[in-house]
């Protein structure tokens, strides 16, 4: 793991956990996705890399993730976005480029919408913006959401961890607080979005659907053909690292 400063303090009752790293500005600052961490693939991957250009760099866990306190079926959208802005407000100087994957890119548009003038740059990793009403609460059977609905919580099985996935009903109806492809989506500064061609999670036409509705003067999709949802093998890496480098250049 890359040297970083471990950092904690105590919002609304839970104690957030995150690693800083000094150097120049702007900060890139990870944002995770649904249940997972700052000790991820690409987060370790993203830390190496301000390690080596000597970029200033953050990475936390939400409430109920990780290495913070909480428990993970109380959290929310708006506690999440919550503890992001926390972190920021708290831990980071200066203008800021949100790096988020999956539910963290959503939070990451949250997040540039709220400090809109600290956020100068996006890195939107597989983006789940709408996720628990576009993908989760849409695909749910009849018999699974009137489980959800009557019984608080339903739990869906994961392919990316052994224990399921317990969703909430807070966590849906708290989502529709938050929903943003309803209309455009302005934003100043240059935005990159990286998307899986075979990502069974967060498809394609679903992301292509948000970047139309990103009103930025520079933004770029790349689609990367044979890509899953996690974008972590060694070439998914590369590309994540050279687009940080070419978005620290451009925002110097």
């Amino acid at each position: 793991m890359a040297a970083g400063q471990s950092e904690q303090f105590i919002h609304k009752g839970s104690v957030l956990a995150a690693m800083r790293q000094a150097g120049a500005q702007p900060t890139f600052v990870w944002l995770s996705g649904f249940k997972s961490d700052m000790s991820g693939t690409k987060a370790q991957a993203l830390a190496a890399w301000a390690e080596a250009r000597g970029q200033a760099f953050l990475r936390f866990d939400y409430s109920g993730h990780g290495r913070s306190g909480g428990r993970f079926e109380e959290g929310t959208i708006s506690r999440w976005l919550g503890d992001t802005l926390a972190v920021l407000d708290r831990l980071s100087t200066g203008p800021l480029v949100l790096v988020g994957s999956s539910m963290g890119g959503w939070l990451a548009l949250l997040a540039a919408r709220a400090r809109a003038e600290r956020v100068a740059g996006l890195l939107l990793i597989a983006p789940a913006a709408d996720f628990t009403e576009k993908l989760m609460w849409a695909s749910c059977s009849p018999e699974v959401r009137q489980e959800i609905l009557e019984r608080g919580r339903w739990e869906r099985p994961s392919a990316y961890d052994s224990e399921p996935y317990v969703i909430t009903r807070a966590l849906i109806e708290d989502g529709r607080r938050h929903t943003i492809m309803d209309g455009p989506i302005p934003f100043p500064g240059p935005v990159r979005i990286l998307q899986g061609g075979r990502d069974p999670d967060v498809p394609a036409a679903h992301v292509q659907a948000l970047a139309a509705l990103i009103q930025s003067p520079d933004l770029t999709l790349t689609l990367v053909e044979d890509g899953d949802h996690r974008l972590s093998r060694s070439q998914d890496l590369a590309l994540l690292s050279q687009t940080a480098d070419a978005l620290a250049a451009q925002l110097r």
